[in-house]
């Protein structure tokens, strides 16, 4: 096993964060850059907004069968297709002629982009030692946020100065880069035990999670809480950019080191949990996300940015909550339980998108006050369901299952 402080450690720790960098980068390259493809191409901001929607609802789709295929090609194998395809989905992208193509090949990379984020944590279950594990974990969720800020940022400066195709171009560059890299440093799995017909067993698991509300409602908090989060940015970028502000995008996609603010409250949420409810702090997350969403609808860049800080501070909070909540309640096959908690949380960030870009659409920020107060009140009521039925949880006692199965 490999264990703190050895060399073996430092390569392999070093290859996964890095790999986990890179799917956030791609996974939100074209966030910034939407307000710019919505004239590039001549469509709405609904329209457009499926360059962002695609690749995360492809991205959704995609955990759960990467993620059992790992279970007989191996970790490191899945690891690795997926991110050597990221370059080449990235260089066809540059031959789509319209939106609709366009759309198709982020839907590709999102695809690619889940085999990586499907397995890597699974890799280090069974080639880490425990201590090493958590270490490694928290390195690989910090890599998540400052991909996903580093690829806003980097698609946000150069589209504006150079073009899309420019940004997709040094993008699939770095991406063969660090895929290369990762193949070099990534050690050979030594524990891993292929194993068949796992499909069936997948899908048992699927449904048996379903049946259980305790379960079933953390994962629609978290995918209603994640369509607010991301796609308050998305709005906020077409705001900044649209009169009176005018504000370049390449100066608009700053507004995504506001995220920052999230990552300080997801390591607080450890903390709350040993003393509070985590419902609680699910609800205490979410009005702190709402009232972010009222104090940026002042016509003010600084309350803006307050508002934004804000909303990520609580998104993230209640995000982390319910995300620990799920892989602590679930009574058996918790892997696939966590990967089904990411379905919801991708799909609502996806399928929440066009809801909130057509209230700007319809009548700019207070369209959005009015959408986003429903979806916030959305999860003020699943909060509630879930404290009721968690009061009358009943545990139940499952056969052991096999270690392999934590695939994220």
């Amino acid at each position: 096993m490999i264990d703190l402080k050895t060399p073996a450690y430092r390569r392999a720790s070093f290859a996964l964060a890095l790999g986990s960098f890179l799917i956030f980068c791609n996974l939100y390259l074209f966030q910034p850059m939407l307000p710019l493809m919505a004239k590039e191409f001549s469509a709405s901001a609904t329209e457009v907004n499926w360059l962002l929607a695609a690749s995360t609802l492809a991205l959704a789709l995609m955990l759960v069968p990467w993620a059992v295929g790992s279970e007989v090609i191996g970790r490191r194998q899945v690891m690795l297709i997926s991110l050597f395809l990221m370059p080449v989905v990235g260089l066809l992208m540059l031959a789509a002629e319209d939106l609709v193509w366009l759309s198709i090949g982020r839907a590709l990379m999102g695809a690619s982009l889940a085999g990586f984020a499907a397995v890597a944590v699974a890799y280090m279950a069974e080639e880490f030692t425990p201590r090493a594990l958590v270490v490694a974990v928290g390195g690989y969720i910090s890599a998540n946020s400052l991909g996903g800020i580093v690829g806003r940022l980097a698609g946000g400066f150069v589209a504006d100065h150079w073009g899309w195709q420019t940004a997709v171009i040094g993008m699939a560059g770095f991406s063969l880069l660090v895929a290369v890299i990762v193949w070099r440093l990534l050690p050979p799995q030594q524990h891993f035990v292929a194993s068949k017909g796992q499909l069936g067993m997948h899908t048992r698991s699927v449904f048996q999670h379903f049946r259980q509300p305790v379960l079933r409602y953390a994962m629609l908090i978290g995918g209603v809480n994640f369509a607010l989060f991301v796609n308050l940015y998305t709005v906020m970028g077409f705001r900044l950019v649209a009169a009176p502000y005018l504000i370049p995008v390449s100066l608009a996609s700053m507004i995504f080191l506001c995220y920052l603010g999230g990552s300080v409250t997801a390591k607080l949420s450890g903390r709350w949990t040993l003393s509070f409810n985590p419902i609680t702090g699910m609800l205490l997350g979410t009005t702190i996300s709402l009232a972010g969403m009222w104090v940026a609808a002042w016509e003010s860049i600084p309350a803006m940015l307050v508002g934004l800080m804000l909303i990520s501070s609580g998104a993230f909070f209640t995000h982390s909550l319910a995300y620990a909540w799920v892989s602590q309640k679930a009574t058996h096959a918790k892997a696939t339980a966590t990967a089904l908690y990411l379905v919801h949380y991708y799909a609502g960030g996806s399928l929440g998108g066009f809801f909130l870009v057509a209230c700007w659409e319809y009548s700019g920020w207070y369209g959005v006050l009015a959408g986003g107060s429903v979806l916030y009140a959305l999860i003020y009521l699943l909060s509630l369901r879930l404290i009721g039925v968690a009061k009358h949880q009943t545990p139940v006692v499952q056969p052991a299952e096999r270690n392999s199965q934590s695939v994220l």
